[in-house]
Protein backbone atom coordinates (compact mmCIF):
# COMPACT_ATOMS: atom_id res chain seq x y z
CA UNK A 1 0.00 0.00 0.00
CA UNK A 2 1.00 3.65 -0.37
CA UNK A 3 1.50 5.72 2.77
CA UNK A 4 3.09 8.99 3.85
CA UNK A 5 6.14 8.45 6.07
CA UNK A 6 8.07 10.90 8.22
CA UNK A 7 11.66 9.91 9.03
CA UNK A 8 12.74 13.22 10.57
CA UNK A 9 10.99 16.23 12.05
CA UNK A 10 10.76 19.40 10.03
CA UNK A 11 8.80 21.28 7.39
CA UNK A 12 6.15 19.74 5.17
CA UNK A 13 8.95 18.59 2.86
CA UNK A 14 9.86 15.78 5.26
CA UNK A 15 6.70 13.87 4.32
CA UNK A 16 7.44 11.20 1.72
CA UNK A 17 5.09 8.88 -0.18
CA UNK A 18 6.35 5.31 0.19
CA UNK A 19 5.29 1.73 -0.47
CA UNK A 20 4.63 -0.35 2.64
CA UNK A 21 3.26 -3.85 3.18
CA UNK A 22 -0.51 -3.86 3.63
CA UNK A 23 -1.03 -4.72 7.32
CA UNK A 24 -2.96 -7.70 8.64
CA UNK A 25 -5.74 -7.34 11.19
CA UNK A 26 -4.64 -8.73 14.56
CA UNK A 27 -6.49 -9.42 17.79
CA UNK A 28 -9.27 -6.87 18.29
CA UNK A 29 -8.42 -4.96 15.11
CA UNK A 30 -10.13 -3.96 11.89
CA UNK A 31 -8.31 -3.52 8.59
CA UNK A 32 -9.91 -0.45 7.02
CA UNK A 33 -9.52 0.54 3.39
CA UNK A 34 -9.46 4.29 3.77
CA UNK A 35 -11.50 6.61 1.61
CA UNK A 36 -10.40 9.79 3.39
CA UNK A 37 -8.14 11.01 6.16
CA UNK A 38 -8.77 14.20 8.10
CA UNK A 39 -6.09 16.87 8.32
CA UNK A 40 -5.72 18.56 11.70
CA UNK A 41 -3.27 21.03 13.22
CA UNK A 42 -1.99 18.33 15.53
CA UNK A 43 -0.63 16.58 12.41
CA UNK A 44 1.57 19.60 11.74
CA UNK A 45 2.72 19.71 15.38
CA UNK A 46 3.74 16.05 15.22
CA UNK A 47 5.45 16.50 11.84
CA UNK A 48 7.43 19.56 12.96
CA UNK A 49 8.59 17.99 16.21
CA UNK A 50 6.61 20.36 18.43
CA UNK A 51 4.88 17.20 19.66
CA UNK A 52 7.49 14.45 19.88
CA UNK A 53 6.82 11.24 17.95
CA UNK A 54 8.80 8.03 17.59
CA UNK A 55 10.36 8.06 14.13
CA UNK A 56 9.57 6.99 11.50
CA UNK A 57 5.79 7.25 11.54
CA UNK A 58 2.75 7.68 9.32
CA UNK A 59 0.80 10.82 10.29
CA UNK A 60 -2.93 11.29 10.47
CA UNK A 61 -5.19 10.69 13.46
CA UNK A 62 -8.60 10.23 11.85
CA UNK A 63 -10.04 8.48 8.87
CA UNK A 64 -13.04 6.75 7.39
CA UNK A 65 -13.49 3.83 5.04
CA UNK A 66 -14.70 0.29 4.54
CA UNK A 67 -13.79 -2.68 6.73
CA UNK A 68 -11.77 -5.09 4.58
CA UNK A 69 -10.86 -7.64 7.26
CA UNK A 70 -11.86 -8.38 10.85
CA UNK A 71 -9.29 -9.68 13.33
CA UNK A 72 -9.82 -12.37 15.97
CA UNK A 73 -11.88 -11.43 19.00
CA UNK A 74 -13.85 -8.68 17.28
CA UNK A 75 -17.60 -8.51 17.81
CA UNK A 76 -20.09 -6.10 16.28
CA UNK A 77 -18.23 -5.44 13.02
CA UNK A 78 -18.06 -7.29 9.72
CA UNK A 79 -16.42 -6.95 6.33
CA UNK A 80 -18.14 -4.22 4.34
CA UNK A 81 -19.08 -2.02 7.29
CA UNK A 82 -18.39 1.68 6.77
CA UNK A 83 -16.57 3.05 9.79
CA UNK A 84 -14.86 6.17 11.05
CA UNK A 85 -12.41 6.74 13.87
CA UNK A 86 -10.13 9.27 15.52
CA UNK A 87 -7.11 9.15 17.81
CA UNK A 88 -5.34 6.28 16.00
CA UNK A 89 -2.11 7.24 14.16
CA UNK A 90 -1.50 6.24 10.55
CA UNK A 91 -4.39 7.67 8.51
CA UNK A 92 -2.27 9.11 5.67
CA UNK A 93 -2.34 5.75 3.91
CA UNK A 94 -4.45 3.48 1.75
CA UNK A 95 -5.12 1.10 4.66
CA UNK A 96 -5.16 1.46 8.43
CA UNK A 97 -5.36 -0.90 11.38
CA UNK A 98 -8.02 0.36 13.76
CA UNK A 99 -8.87 -1.12 17.16
CA UNK A 100 -12.50 -2.19 16.98
CA UNK A 101 -13.02 -0.52 20.36
CA UNK A 102 -12.24 2.86 18.73
CA UNK A 103 -14.25 2.45 15.53
CA UNK A 104 -17.71 3.93 14.98
CA UNK A 105 -20.13 2.77 12.30
CA UNK A 106 -21.25 5.54 9.97
CA UNK A 107 -24.98 6.37 10.03
CA UNK A 108 -26.90 5.43 6.91
CA UNK A 109 -27.23 8.24 4.43
CA UNK A 110 -24.05 10.04 5.54
CA UNK A 111 -21.16 10.03 3.07
CA UNK A 112 -18.03 8.20 4.16
CA UNK A 113 -15.86 11.27 3.71
CA UNK A 114 -18.01 13.05 6.25
CA UNK A 115 -16.74 10.64 8.89
CA UNK A 116 -13.17 11.75 8.30
CA UNK A 117 -14.31 15.36 8.22
CA UNK A 118 -16.18 15.48 11.51
CA UNK A 119 -14.74 13.02 14.01
CA UNK A 120 -11.73 14.77 15.55
CA UNK A 121 -12.97 18.32 15.10
CA UNK A 122 -16.63 17.53 15.75
CA UNK A 123 -15.93 15.61 18.95
CA UNK A 124 -13.57 18.40 20.00
CA UNK A 125 -16.27 21.03 19.52
CA UNK A 126 -18.71 18.78 21.39
CA UNK A 127 -16.60 18.38 24.53
CA UNK A 128 -15.60 22.05 24.53
CA UNK A 129 -19.15 23.38 24.77
CA UNK A 130 -20.76 20.42 26.54
CA UNK A 131 -18.18 19.55 29.19
CA UNK A 132 -15.05 21.72 29.42
CA UNK A 133 -17.34 24.71 29.85
CA UNK A 134 -20.95 23.51 29.80
CA UNK A 135 -22.59 26.39 27.99
CA UNK A 136 -26.18 27.31 28.73
CA UNK A 137 -28.63 29.58 26.96
CA UNK A 138 -27.64 33.22 27.27
CA UNK A 139 -23.94 32.58 28.00
CA UNK A 140 -21.46 34.61 25.95
CA UNK A 141 -18.42 32.97 24.35
CA UNK A 142 -15.61 33.79 21.96
CA UNK A 143 -14.51 31.31 19.30
CA UNK A 144 -11.14 32.04 17.73
CA UNK A 145 -10.48 30.83 14.14
CA UNK A 146 -14.22 30.86 13.58
CA UNK A 147 -14.01 29.72 9.96
CA UNK A 148 -11.71 26.78 10.67
CA UNK A 149 -12.72 23.16 11.00
CA UNK A 150 -13.43 23.25 14.74
CA UNK A 151 -14.58 26.86 14.63
CA UNK A 152 -17.48 26.36 12.24
CA UNK A 153 -18.69 23.29 14.13
CA UNK A 154 -18.26 24.90 17.54
CA UNK A 155 -20.20 28.00 16.51
CA UNK A 156 -23.12 25.83 15.38
CA UNK A 157 -23.12 23.79 18.58
CA UNK A 158 -22.95 26.91 20.76
CA UNK A 159 -25.93 28.34 18.90
CA UNK A 160 -27.87 25.06 19.35
CA UNK A 161 -27.46 25.67 23.09
CA UNK A 162 -28.57 29.30 22.79
CA UNK A 163 -25.30 31.07 23.59
CA UNK A 164 -24.20 34.44 22.24
CA UNK A 165 -21.21 33.74 19.99
CA UNK A 166 -18.37 36.11 19.10
CA UNK A 167 -15.90 34.82 16.51
CA UNK A 168 -12.60 35.96 15.06
CA UNK A 169 -11.53 35.46 11.43
CA UNK A 170 -8.95 36.93 9.05
CA UNK A 171 -10.87 37.69 5.84
CA UNK A 172 -14.32 38.76 4.71
CA UNK A 173 -14.83 35.37 3.05
CA UNK A 174 -14.19 33.67 6.38
CA UNK A 175 -16.41 36.20 8.15
CA UNK A 176 -19.29 35.22 5.87
CA UNK A 177 -18.76 31.55 6.73
CA UNK A 178 -18.75 32.27 10.46
CA UNK A 179 -21.96 34.28 10.16
CA UNK A 180 -23.55 31.52 8.10
CA UNK A 181 -22.67 29.08 10.91
CA UNK A 182 -24.58 31.34 13.32
CA UNK A 183 -22.01 33.67 14.89
CA UNK A 184 -23.71 36.74 16.35
CA UNK A 185 -20.64 38.99 16.12
CA UNK A 186 -17.63 38.46 13.86
CA UNK A 187 -14.32 40.30 14.18
CA UNK A 188 -11.77 40.46 11.37
CA UNK A 189 -8.63 40.55 13.45
CA UNK A 190 -6.63 41.76 10.44
CA UNK A 191 -8.75 44.93 10.38
CA UNK A 192 -9.47 45.63 14.06
CA UNK A 193 -8.28 44.65 17.52
CA UNK A 194 -10.49 41.78 18.65
CA UNK A 195 -10.26 42.73 22.33
CA UNK A 196 -11.49 46.26 21.69
CA UNK A 197 -14.17 45.07 19.26
CA UNK A 198 -15.64 42.55 21.70
CA UNK A 199 -15.52 45.04 24.58
CA UNK A 200 -17.36 47.58 22.44
CA UNK A 201 -20.15 45.10 21.70
CA UNK A 202 -20.39 43.65 25.20
CA UNK A 203 -20.61 46.99 26.98
CA UNK A 204 -20.01 46.36 30.67
CA UNK A 205 -20.53 42.64 30.21
CA UNK A 206 -17.81 40.02 30.11
CA UNK A 207 -17.44 36.71 28.32
CA UNK A 208 -18.15 33.50 30.21
CA UNK A 209 -15.63 31.50 28.20
CA UNK A 210 -13.01 31.91 25.46
CA UNK A 211 -12.32 28.93 23.18
CA UNK A 212 -8.78 29.54 21.89
CA UNK A 213 -6.91 27.36 19.40
CA UNK A 214 -4.52 30.16 18.37
CA UNK A 215 -2.59 30.70 21.65
CA UNK A 216 0.50 32.91 21.41
CA UNK A 217 -1.06 35.92 19.68
CA UNK A 218 -4.48 35.81 21.35
CA UNK A 219 -4.05 34.51 24.92
CA UNK A 220 -3.36 37.73 26.83
CA UNK A 221 -6.14 39.73 25.19
CA UNK A 222 -8.57 36.86 25.64
CA UNK A 223 -8.01 36.91 29.40
CA UNK A 224 -9.04 40.58 29.45
CA UNK A 225 -12.47 39.68 28.03
CA UNK A 226 -13.48 37.16 30.68
CA UNK A 227 -15.89 37.87 33.51
CA UNK A 228 -14.81 37.13 37.08
CA UNK A 229 -14.28 33.37 37.41
CA UNK A 230 -14.54 33.03 33.63
CA UNK A 231 -12.72 30.25 31.80
CA UNK A 232 -9.98 30.37 29.18
CA UNK A 233 -9.95 27.12 27.20
CA UNK A 234 -6.74 26.53 25.24
CA UNK A 235 -7.14 23.66 22.79
CA UNK A 236 -4.53 24.45 20.13
CA UNK A 237 -1.60 26.72 19.28
CA UNK A 238 -1.70 27.61 15.61
CA UNK A 239 0.28 30.83 16.22
CA UNK A 240 2.77 29.13 18.52
CA UNK A 241 2.94 28.08 22.20
CA UNK A 242 2.08 30.50 24.99
CA UNK A 243 5.26 31.84 26.67
CA UNK A 244 5.82 31.06 30.37
CA UNK A 245 2.89 32.54 32.28
CA UNK A 246 2.60 33.90 35.83
CA UNK A 247 -0.49 32.33 37.44
CA UNK A 248 -0.77 35.30 39.79
CA UNK A 249 -2.06 37.28 36.79
CA UNK A 250 -5.35 35.40 37.07
CA UNK A 251 -6.16 36.85 40.49
CA UNK A 252 -6.55 40.60 39.75
CA UNK A 253 -8.33 39.79 36.49
CA UNK A 254 -11.14 38.15 38.46
CA UNK A 255 -9.99 34.78 39.82
CA UNK A 256 -9.95 33.39 36.29
CA UNK A 257 -9.58 29.76 35.26
CA UNK A 258 -7.34 28.42 32.47
CA UNK A 259 -7.42 24.87 31.13
CA UNK A 260 -5.67 22.93 28.37
CA UNK A 261 -7.89 19.94 27.48
CA UNK A 262 -7.32 17.13 25.00
CA UNK A 263 -9.89 15.07 23.09
CA UNK A 264 -8.28 11.82 24.24
CA UNK A 265 -9.36 12.48 27.83
CA UNK A 266 -12.96 13.07 26.76
CA UNK A 267 -13.34 9.85 24.74
CA UNK A 268 -11.19 7.58 26.90
CA UNK A 269 -14.02 5.08 27.44
CA UNK A 270 -16.13 3.34 24.83
CA UNK A 271 -19.22 4.83 26.46
CA UNK A 272 -17.94 8.40 26.11
CA UNK A 273 -16.80 7.79 22.53
CA UNK A 274 -20.16 6.35 21.47
CA UNK A 275 -22.11 9.09 23.23
CA UNK A 276 -20.19 11.95 21.64
CA UNK A 277 -19.90 10.38 18.19
CA UNK A 278 -23.56 9.38 18.30
CA UNK A 279 -24.68 12.95 18.97
CA UNK A 280 -22.34 14.57 16.44
CA UNK A 281 -22.96 12.09 13.62
CA UNK A 282 -26.66 12.11 14.46
CA UNK A 283 -26.77 15.88 14.01
CA UNK A 284 -25.00 15.50 10.65
CA UNK A 285 -27.45 12.81 9.53
CA UNK A 286 -30.40 14.97 10.57
CA UNK A 287 -29.03 18.04 8.81
CA UNK A 288 -28.67 19.97 12.07
CA UNK A 289 -24.89 20.23 11.82
CA UNK A 290 -23.35 21.44 8.57
CA UNK A 291 -19.84 20.21 7.85
CA UNK A 292 -17.86 22.25 5.33
CA UNK A 293 -15.19 20.34 3.43
CA UNK A 294 -13.11 23.27 2.27
CA UNK A 295 -10.44 21.40 0.31
CA UNK A 296 -9.23 17.94 -0.63
CA UNK A 297 -5.71 16.80 -1.56
CA UNK A 298 -4.46 13.50 -3.00
CA UNK A 299 -2.28 11.46 -0.68
CA UNK A 300 0.79 12.32 -2.77
CA UNK A 301 0.17 16.03 -2.11
CA UNK A 302 -0.05 15.81 1.69
CA UNK A 303 2.78 18.34 2.01
CA UNK A 304 0.73 20.89 0.05
CA UNK A 305 -2.21 20.25 2.36
CA UNK A 306 -0.03 21.02 5.39
CA UNK A 307 1.27 24.19 3.74
CA UNK A 308 -2.28 25.38 3.04
CA UNK A 309 -3.42 24.72 6.60
CA UNK A 310 -0.39 26.33 8.23
CA UNK A 311 -0.66 29.30 5.87
CA UNK A 312 -4.26 29.84 7.00
CA UNK A 313 -5.43 29.45 3.41
CA UNK A 314 -8.15 26.93 4.26
CA UNK A 315 -11.67 27.05 5.62
CA UNK A 316 -13.65 24.25 7.19
CA UNK A 317 -12.23 20.75 6.95
CA UNK A 318 -9.32 19.63 4.78
CA UNK A 319 -9.27 15.98 3.66
CA UNK A 320 -6.44 13.86 2.28
CA UNK A 321 -7.68 11.26 -0.17
CA UNK A 322 -5.78 8.00 -0.74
Amino acid sequence: MKAIRIHQSGSSAVMKLEELPTPTAGEGQLLVKLEAAGLNFIDTYQRSGLYKMELPFTPGLEGAGVVEAVGPGVNGFQVGDVVTYTGIPGAYAEYALVPAARAIKMPKGVETRMGAAVMLQGLTAHYLCKDTYPLKAGDACLVHAGAGGVGLLLIQMCKMIGAVVHATVSTEEKAALAREAGADHVVRYTEEDFEEAVKARMGDGKLDVVYDSVAKTTFDKGLNLLRPRGLMVMFGQSSGPIPPFDLNTLNPKGSLYVTRPSLANYISTRQDLERRAGEVLGWVAAGKLKVRIGATFPLAEASSAHDALEGRKTTGKVLILP
